[in-house]
């Protein structure tokens, strides 16, 4: 008439728990280091991105107003050729604070020199062609 209590545990053992947890902290071992190469190598897209338009607009701004090669450019002038409310519209600096500075007409802006050794690693010199060193 009694009946036997079967009770049967069910869950992890600490060593099954400590097997994933090794294999997890060895996958993000893993993939770190490229997320973070990528976080840089965009960086250094935006840079490149931001010398061209640079380059466009103090192009533009010489057209508009006959300039000629070899004037100098100032911030507050290229700056007003870009989209308006970007970073680089309202401070004109590069994702490290370091300033473009004034542009001189038929001249190819060049890479802030904080921001070409920060992405040295990720960048070298033929990306920044034409516009670094």
């Amino acid at each position: 008439m009694f009946r036997k209590i079967h009770s049967k545990r069910a869950g992890f053992t600490l060593v099954e728990i400590m097997i994933v947890v090794a294999i997890i902290a060895l996958l993000a071992a893993i993939a770190v280091p490229g997320f973070l190469r990528a976080r840089k190598r965009s960086q250094a897209s935006k840079i490149l991105n931001d010398l061209r338009m640079i380059d466009g607009a103090v192009d533009q701004y010489a057209i508009e107003t006959a300039r000629k090669t070899g004037d100098v450019v100032g911030v507050a002038d290229w700056t007003n050729y870009l989209k308006k409310d970007t970073n680089l519209y309202r401070t004109g600096q590069d994702l490290f604070g370091d300033d473009y500075g004034a542009q001189t007409v038929d001249t190819v802006p060049q890479v802030p020199s904080t921001a070409l050794t920060t992405l040295s690693d990720v960048a070298g010199t033929g990306f920044w062609s034409p516009y670094g060193p």
